[in-house]
């Protein structure tokens, strides 16, 4: 994996902001694959009684997943917004629930990448672990598409 970006602002690659930014730490990014670290507030909006909940854990991957796309868009122009939506959930387990509190560390690949004008469609896989066990496995298609 290339490492040069390991200083990349999260802004840069991600529309989202605070409260539905799931992503803090990019660690490594290149066209296929990312890691990201998120560490999981007890104000997060997807806190269920101590425990971060499924649809939170869904998000963290979409948002995982969209930095790879993400980041080509911004490499290519100095100022673009960009917008991005889960398409579908082709595949999704969840083992087991993170505390609060904690840090998950998700790896996802890109399996497939379909490039229009001002969008792109993707497939990938994405995995979220906590202290080197897996909690998730999914594997989702997104829009990523560029606004004006």
């Amino acid at each position: 994996m290339n490492n040069d970006f390991l200083e990349i602002n999260i802004s840069e690659v991600l529309p989202h902001r605070a409260p539905f930014l799931m992503v803090d730490k990019i660690n490594t990014i290149n066209d296929a694959e990312v890691t990201t670290q998120f560490f999981i507030k007890e104000s997060s909006i997807f806190n269920d009684n101590g425990f971060f909940a499924e649809a939170g854990l869904i998000e963290h991957a979409a948002q995982t997943c969209s930095c790879i796309v993400g980041k080509s868009f911004y490499d290519n122009k100095s100022t673009v917004r960009l917008i991005g939506f889960i398409s579908a959930i082709k595949k999704v387990t969840i083992y087991s629930l993170p505390k609060v509190n904690t840090t998950i560390t998700s790896k996802a690949n890109l399996i497939s990448r379909f490039d229009a004008d001002d969008y792109s469609l993707c497939n990938i896989e994405c995995t979220i672990s906590q202290d080197h066990k897996e909690l998730v496995s999914c594997n989702l298609n997104l829009i990523i598409r560029e606004i004006n």
